[in-house]
């Protein structure tokens, strides 16, 4: 492959002529595969077990695998049922070292198309409030679906830009995440067209970009937070020189390790050190170095006595009327309306139940807060394909489980209606479809069959 020359002496200089050679010799390997389980949906040895499927764990995740070359994982109903999300190895390290605890308000900054929010989710484990935001509102599709394919009921998915966010929550978050936009030198190897987008936009482009954006972060952070800041690319610019211009405008952020030697049970993962001039504490990995196409990653904490204006954040609380077969099916899903009353919103005909609290959005580009429940249609309500996704084992009132090998699986997810037989015990009118312990989404049955309310947009092609 062939380097731009401004890219490959930059690249000299870091790495040495030695170090260099090493890093073009692996372009000669193809890109790595991976995939990362949902622990919210299942752990990652049930997993294995369950599958039984060739995997290698990557050695700095908790719950991230090498796939075998031959496998197709976006074509399994596993895929569907929201069990995994399929990453490569290295964007998988800034959701997995941001130190999340349960209950934090957490921001992803850049999140789009969700790899990143769907394990800072998982990591929430249902408490506390995501808030994934991308200022790309097209590519907020992806984001959507994902969060809402791996069932997460505590995110809220905004399109704005960071320094209007700013304005609004100064001083709010525990927790962020910036994995930021960059010239992308670590996916060279994946995708050879990027060099072409370097050369275009290079680390002069992005530098000041991403500086703006850490600016907003570090405002939004409560004082003691953790901000983790990460790119793609190997750029002294983009990475050790942005970080350095923060310590050196903001007194009151220090770095501070992203390993704890103590972090994984299996011992220290061997991320490297800066070999640059760096900082020390950040950690580059490079795709001669590990199986993966590379990151840089630092990790930020904000002083606990920094002096940081906060802005008055109100709690977003509904009362809105809301319609009897909405009620019905909270209730069909074994939730008490009393319970919740105060989180269920319409906006519209469509009926949301917000995360717990939800702060107020006025204002703000929200495309979805918490679980988009379904239509309230007149006299009768709809149930959505995100409704779906929260729900387990057992909760639903009328279920069909499917297995791995009954033909009637991968005709519901091509959106094909199903004849129901007597052993499915299923009963008239909706039902909540099953692979195994996972939902996967809705029916209706009658006479028989089913009618198959699988979203259009998710459906199996082929």
């Amino acid at each position: 492959m062939n380097f731009p020359e401004k890219f490959e002496k930059e690249m000299i200089r870091i790495l040495g002529e030695v170090g260099f050679e090493e890093y073009k010799s692996c372009f000669a390997k193809d890109a790595i595969r991976a995939l990362r389980v949902n622990t919210l949906k299942i752990a990652p040895e049930e997993f294995k077990k369950l599958t039984g499927w060739k995997l290698e764990e990557i050695p700095w995740t908790r719950n991230g695998f090498y796939c075998h070359e031959n496998m197709v994982p976006s074509r399994h109903p596993y895929y569907h049922a929201g069990m995994y999300y399929i990453q490569e190895p290295s964007a998988m390290t800034p959701a997995q070292f941001l130190p999340i605890e349960e209950g934090d308000k957490v921001l992803d900054m850049c999140a789009a198309p969700g790899g990143k929010s769907t394990e800072l989710a998982a990591r929430l484990d249902g408490t506390g409030i995501l808030f994934s935001n991308d200022i790309s509102f097209s590519r907020c599709k992806a984001l959507l679906k994902n969060i809402e394919l791996f069932g997460i009921k505590n995110a809220i998915i905004m399109s704005e830009k960071p320094n209007d966010l700013e304005d609004r929550f100064r001083g709010y978050f525990d927790k962020i995440l910036i994995d930021a936009p960059c010239s992308g030198e670590g996916m060279f190897r994946k995708d050879s067209k990027m060099i072409d987008a370097w050369l275009e936009h290079g680390p002069d482009y992005f530098a000041p970009i991403q500086r703006s954006i850490l600016e907003s972060g570090i405002k939004m952070l409560r004082p003691g937070g953790m901000l983790l800041y990460s790119t793609c690319t190997f750029s002294v610019k983009e990475d050790e020189e942005t970080v350095d211009y923060i310590l050196k405008k903001y007194p009151e952020m220090s770095v501070v390790d992203t390993i704890d030697p103590g972090y994984f049970e299996k011992g220290r993962p061997d991320l490297l050190e800066n070999p640059a001039e760096g900082i020390s504490k950040t950690r580059r990995l490079f795709p001669h170095k590990i199986r993966g196409e590379g990151h840089y990653l630092a990790l930020l904490q904000k002083a606990e006595d920094a002096v940081s204006s906060s802005n008055k954040v109100e709690l977003a609380i509904s009362k809105d009327k809301i319609p009897g077969e909405c009620i019905d099916f909270l209730k069909s899903m074994g939730i008490d309306y009393k319970s919740v009353k105060d989180r269920v919103k319409l906006f519209d005909d469509k009926a949301v139940l917000l995360p717990e609290g939800c702060p107020k959005l006025d204002h703000l580009r929200v495309i979805r807060s918490g679980v988009y429940l379904g239509d309230c249609k007149k006299g009768r309500f709809v149930p959505s394909q995100a409704a779906a996704m929260t729900i387990k084992k057992g909760e639903f009132n009328n279920e069909l489980h499917l297995n791995l090998e009954d033909e009637r699986l991968c005709r519901y997810l091509k959106g094909e209606t199903l004849t129901l037989r007597d052993k499915d015990g299923v009963k008239d009118g909706t039902v909540l479809v099953f692979v195994g312990d996972q939902p996967l989404g809705f029916g209706k049955a009658g006479k028989g069959t089913l009618k198959n309310k699988y979203l259009v947009g998710w459906r199996m092609n082929g």
